[in-house]
C-alpha cells in the first residue's frame, strides 16, 4: 500500500472537488431522455416552412420513441442518444389555396450518423398537392435538420450544465464576464479578477451580465416571483416561495435555491445552485431592475459559480433564462393585440 501523499492523484480524496469524483475520473450518467422529448417537441413543432408553392407548418410531435443519456468519464462527455421521430404537417397551395396534409419520419436519429445523414422522410395523405409535398421534401427537410442541430447542441450545452466539476487543476483567475446591448447584437468582454471562494472550498468566478426587456421593471420582476409566469417562461413545474427565507426549484430541480432579499420591482437575492453542483455549494444570485423608457433593464450578478461551470451557466440564464422571457412577454403582448 502506497504511503500517504504517494498514491495515484486520482484517487485521492484530499484533492476531490466534491469529495466524491476524483478529477473526473470516475464514470458518471445523465438520463436525457425526458428532458430530450421536451426539447425536441420544442425545436420542431411549429417550425414554418414558405416557399413558391405554398405554405406548410410542422404540427405535432406525434411519435417519440428513444432515449438518450450523458455520460462522464476521465472529465470528458460522453453522448447517446437514439429517437424514431413522428411528425405532422398541413400546408396551402399557394396558387389553389387548397389544403394538405402530411407526414414528417426520422427512422434514426442517432450519434451513429451526422445529422446530414439522417434520413427524413416525407409522405403526404392520397390526394393533389404534391408541390407541397415536394416543397417539405427540400426546404421542409433543410428546416427539420436545422432543428435537430439545435436539439443536438442544447443536449451537449442545456443538459450538461454541471457535469464536469472543477478539480485541483482548475485554479485559476476569476473571471467577469459583461454582457451589453449594443445596437440589437450582444459582446463580451472579459476582465481577470481575484478569486473568488464560496460555500465548499473550490474555485469560483463571478457572471456580470445585463438584459433589456420591453416590459416595465415590476412585470419583469413578478416573471421571477410569481409561480404562474415562471412556469410559463422555463416550460416545467416549479416551487416558487417568493419570500425571504422562500424556497426555489425550476427545470425537475436542476436549478433550486433559496430567496434571500425581495425588494418589489427592483431587487431579488437568491442562494442559487444547479444540482449537480458540489453538495452544498450556492452561488449567491443579485438581480437588479430598473426602468428605462418603455423597457427595463434586468442586471445580473452570480457570484460562487464553480470555474468549470462558468460558460455553461452564463449559457443557462441566456438561454433558459433571458431567451425564454423574451419569448414570453412577446407572446403576451401578441395575446393583447
Amino acid at each position: 500500500m502506497a504511503k500517504w501523499g504517494q498514491g495515484d492523484p486520482r484517487w485521492i480524496v484530499e484533492e476531490r472537488a466534491d469529495a466524491t469524483n476524483v478529477n473526473n475520473w470516475h464514470w458518471t450518467e445523465r438520463d436525457a431522455t425526458s428532458w430530450s422529448k421536451r426539447k425536441l417537441k420544442e425545436v420542431l413543432e411549429g417550425l414554418v416552412v414558405e416557399g413558391e408553392a405554398g405554405r406548410c407548418e410542422i404540427g405535432d410531435l406525434k411519435h417519440v420513441e428513444g432515449e438518450a443519456s450523458c455520460n462522464s468519464r476521465k472529465g470528458k462527455l460522453i453522448f447517446f442518444y437514439e429517437w424514431n421521430l413522428r411528425l405532422n404537417w398541413r400546408g396551402t397551395v399557394k396558387e389553389s389555396g387548397e389544403k394538405h396534409k402530411g407526414s414528417v419520419e426520422i427512422p434514426n436519429l442517432s450519434e451513429e450518423n451526422e445529422v446530414d445523414d439522417t434520413e427524413i422522410n416525407v409522405s403526404k395523405k392520397k390526394g393533389e398537392g404534391d408541390v407541397l409535398k415536394d416543397l417539405m421534401r427540400t426546404e421542409g427537410t433543410t428546416k427539420v435538420r436545422e432543428a435537430l442541430r439545435d436539439y443536438l447542441k442544447a443536449l451537449k450545452t442545456e443538459f450538461t450544465l454541471g457535469m464536469i466539476l472543477p478539480t485541483k487543476a482548475a485554479v485559476g483567475q476569476e473571471l467577469t464576464t459583461e454582457r451589453k446591448p449594443s445596437g440589437g447584437t450582444v459582446q463580451d468582454s472579459v476582465t481577470p479578477q481575484s478569486l473568488d471562494m464560496v460555500g465548499v472550498k473550490i474555485p469560483t468566478v463571478r457572471l456580470h451580465m445585463r438584459e433589456v426587456f420591453n416590459s416595465p421593471a415590476d412585470e419583469l420582476y413578478s416573471i421571477f416571483t410569481k409561480k404562474e409566469l415562471v412556469q410559463k417562461f422555463s416550460k416545467c413545474p416549479a416551487v416558487i416561495e417568493a419570500e425571504k427565507g422562500g424556497k426555489l426549484q425550476m427545470f425537475e430541480g436542476c436549478v433550486s435555491g433559496e430567496y434571500t432579499e425581495l425588494v418589489p420591482s427592483q431587487r431579488i437575492v437568491l442562494k442559487w445552485r444547479c444540482r449537480s453542483w458540489p453538495d452544498e455549494h450556492y452561488a449567491t444570485v443579485a438581480l437588479n431592475f430598473q426602468d428605462l423608457v418603455a423597457q427595463s433593464e434586468l442586471e445580473l450578478e452570480c457570484k460562487g459559480v464553480p470555474v468549470a461551470h462558468e460558460e455553461s451557466t452564463r449559457q443557462c440564464w441566456k438561454k433558459q433564462y433571458f431567451e425564454e422571457i423574451h419569448i414570453l412577454l412577446q407572446q403576451s403582448k401578441d395575446n393583447m393585440e
